[in-house]
């Protein structure tokens, strides 16, 4: 199992030591142009989570090729590039340009909340992608779909390598005066109360696939990255702990441990999918 962070909730180069305690570093999403993001407030705490509507702010993919990526290269950590657009000609050329040697693994952002979105879908975004480059290709899709097997099958029918589940769900928050405390009015909610969806989503998508799957979403503890893994995750991705808590990567390797042996397993791997047995036992009656 490996522990990576979710795009966009660590900038490596501001703390490097946190990057370096990771198996692999996944950016900030890349687009073609450089982009401020959307207007502040951009980011709210809640009762029990966050909501950002940062906007897919980087300083567009010339700047990342030349300087970003090369310093990203000197931390140690396998870099995975967040690649985002608003066609799929956008997330093509953008694939078509990342190096093989300073790159490990592309994730695509099909299902960022915060901009609007390109008009194919998210296998098409994938076969346009994969006619263009031979770099691993993980598709992270959005945990708003009420089947989102259908869309697993349909992103590895089109190329996919992997799947990273989930994206933060669209929320509202509101203030004291009842106006929406972000400036875009809705944004990505993340935080604790997402694990119960993230769980669901990687759950459904083991149903389908054999494919790598990346679980991310409301992981707090070793007990949550255990519980993906149980539902069928490979890799588990840290995101909101990472802002309170830096050394969360080396705290919840430590807790996962000990949450495999308490419930009875020798090892991590040996809990892998244990969720899905479960599930068959119970709707087979035996």
């Amino acid at each position: 199992m490996r522990l990576l962070n979710a795009s966009g909730c660590l900038d490596a180069l501001l703390a490097p030591d946190v990057a370096r305690s990771l198996d692999a570093f996944v950016t900030k999403t890349v687009t073609p142009e450089p982009r401020q993001g959307n207007a502040p407030p951009r980011i709210a705490e809640t009762d029990h989570g966050m909501l950002n509507a940062i906007g897919l702010a980087n300083p567009g993919r010339e700047a990342f090729l030349a300087q970003t990526l090369p310093l990203l290269g000197e931390l140690g950590p396998p870099i995975w590039v967040s690649v985002g657009g608003f066609s799929a000609a956008d997330y093509a050329e953008t694939c078509a340009r990342l190096p093989p040697e300073r790159v490990a693994c592309v994730e695509l952002n099909l299902s960022c909340p915060n901009v609007d979105e390109a008009p194919e879908s998210a296998a098409e975004i994938v076969a346009a992608c994969r006619r263009e480059t031979s770099l691993q290709l993980y598709a992270k899709l959005s945990p708003h779909a009420w089947d989102v097997g259908e869309t697993v099958r349909a992103v590895e029918a089109a190329g996919a390598d992997g799947i990273s589940l989930v994206n933060t769900l669209r929320g509202l928050a509101l203030s004291s005066t009842l106006a929406p405390v972000l400036a875009r009015g809705a944004g990505g909610y993340s935080g604790a109360a997402l694990k119960p969806v993230a769980l669901a989503a990687v759950h459904a998508a083991r149903c389908v696939t054999s494919l790598p799957i990346v679980g991310m979403g409301g992981v707090t503890s070793g007990r949550d990255a255990l519980e993906l893994i149980a539902c069928g995750a490979n890799d588990v991705a840290l995101g909101t702990v990472l802002f309170a808590d830096p050394d969360a990567p080396t705290r919840v390797r430590d807790e996962l441990e000990i949450a495999a042996r308490d419930t009875g397993h020798a090892s991590t791997d040996d809990a892998f999918c244990g969720a899905h047995a479960t599930v068959a036992t119970t709707v087979n009656g035996t």
